[in-house]
C-alpha cells in the first residue's frame, strides 16, 4: 500500500428539502473517521447546484462537480429510495461525469421504508455502467426502526459492524483500482 492515504468521498445522494442524508453522512464520516486508515469527505451535491443535463449552459458547477470527483478514490453514496429508485439528482450528479468515476471502489447506505434496497439495487446497475465497482457489502437502514419520527436518524449498534465491513471492502478495491489509474 502507498505511503498516502486513499481519499473516499461520502456522496449525499439527496438535494430534497427536509432530507435526512446529511444526518447519515455525518453518522458514516464519524465512524469512518475514527478508523484512521483513509481521508473521508463529505460531498454533498446540493451544494455544486447542478443543472439537469443538456439544460444550461453554465458548467461551472459541473466542472468543480468533476475536479471533486477526480480528486477522490473511492465513494460511499448515501441513498434514498424514491419511488423504487434513486432520487433524480443523484443520477443527474452521476450521469455529469464520466471518466472521473471510472475505476474506483464503492460502498452503498440506503434507506428507505423497504430500506432503501430497491435504490440500492437500481444504483449498482448504474455504477457498473460507470465503471465503479461497487463492494458486496452495504448498509440497509430502515425509515421505521433507525429513525425517530422518519426524520431523526437513530441507528441501530448493528450497523456500525456493517458500516465499517463497507469500508474495509471500499478499501481494498479502491486500493486496487488507483493502480489501474496510475
Amino acid at each position: 500500500m502507498s505511503n498516502s492515504k486513499l481519499k473516499i468521498g461520502i456522496i449525499l445522494g439527496s438535494t430534497r428539502e427536509g432530507r435526512v442524508s446529511p444526518q447519515v453522512g455525518q453518522w458514516v464520516k464519524t465512524i469512518a473517521d475514527q478508523r484512521n486508515d483513509a481521508i473521508y469527505e463529505i460531498v454533498d451535491i446540493k451544494e455544486y447546484r447542478l443543472p439537469f443535463l443538456g439544460e444550461s449552459t453554465d458548467v461551472s458547477g459541473i466542472t468543480q462537480w468533476t475536479q471533486k470527483l477526480a480528486s477522490l478514490d473511492g465513494f460511499v453514496f448515501i441513498v434514498s429510495e424514491y419511488n423504487h429508485s434513486i432520487s433524480a439528482s443523484l443520477k443527474n450528479a452521476l450521469d455529469l461525469a464520466k471518466k472521473e468515476w471510472n475505476n474506483k471502489g464503492a460502498g452503498i447506505v440506503s434507506y428507505g421504508s423497504a430500506y432503501g434496497a430497491r435504490a440500492a439495487e437500481h444504483l449498482r446497475g448504474i455504477l457498473n455502467e460507470l465503471q465503479i465497482a461497487d463492494v458486496r457489502n452495504q448498509v440497509l437502514l430502515s425509515l421505521f426502526l433507525d429513525f425517530e419520527n422518519y426524520s431523526v436518524f437513530k441507528p441501530m449498534p448493528m450497523h456500525t459492524q456493517n458500516l465499517n465491513n463497507l469500508l474495509d471492502q471500499v478499501l481494498s478495491w479502491s486500493q486496487a483500482l488507483k493502480t489501474i489509474r496510475s
